[in-house]
């Protein structure tokens, strides 16, 4: 049994990342299942996941609840993309994502922005994506369409961010 414990208190804003068991890049096939995940998982535990992206086989995300704790948002999105997973495909068992997870809770507005800028960069950094703003598993074009970002940022010059972010 891990002795790890996590702080977190209701209303907190926590960066995720939820890696898939081995690294097996099997999630951008199964985006639909994700989100019916996140969305089954919304009717009993209400939160915000105001960004996110998707890559193959791992996802980063900003949560945000008032009503329940992290870990348990993250185990039962896991625990009911698993199930509709080896349902569709027929699995009895076998593991998808590797156990825990890792936590971040974001202290300020400039933490906040970091923890964005490294979702937002996410596709480019794995080569999955020339431009950022074209990579369709990603919160950025709803933050470019509030203005929060400009329609040329990470193609002028290379986005660096600083931190540890669990992968």
């Amino acid at each position: 049994m891990s002795k790890l414990r996590r702080y977190f208190r209701e209303g907190d804003t926590c960066f995720i990342t939820c890696v898939t068991y081995e690294r097996r890049p099997f999630l951008l096939d199964h985006v639909d299942e994700f989100w019916l995940s996140v969305q089954h998982v919304q009717q009993h535990i209400p939160f915000d996941l105001p960004a996110w992206v998707i890559l193959p086989d791992h996802f980063h995300a900003v949560i945000w609840s008032t009503e329940g704790a992290i870990s348990d948002i993250v185990r039962q999105i896991k625990q009911k993309f698993a199930g509709l997973y080896r349902s569709r495909h027929g699995q009895i068992r076998g593991r998808l994502w590797q156990h825990r997870f890792w936590d971040h809770i974001i202290r300020d507005e400039e933490d906040l922005n970091r923890h964005l800028d490294y979702i937002h960069i996410n596709p480019l950094k794995h080569g999955l994506a020339d431009n950022p703003f074209l990579y369709p598993n990603s919160s950025l074009p709803k933050f470019a369409e509030d203005g929060v970002y400009p329609s040329d940022w990470g193609m002028k010059e290379p986005i660096t961010v600083v931190g540890e972010f669990g992968e």
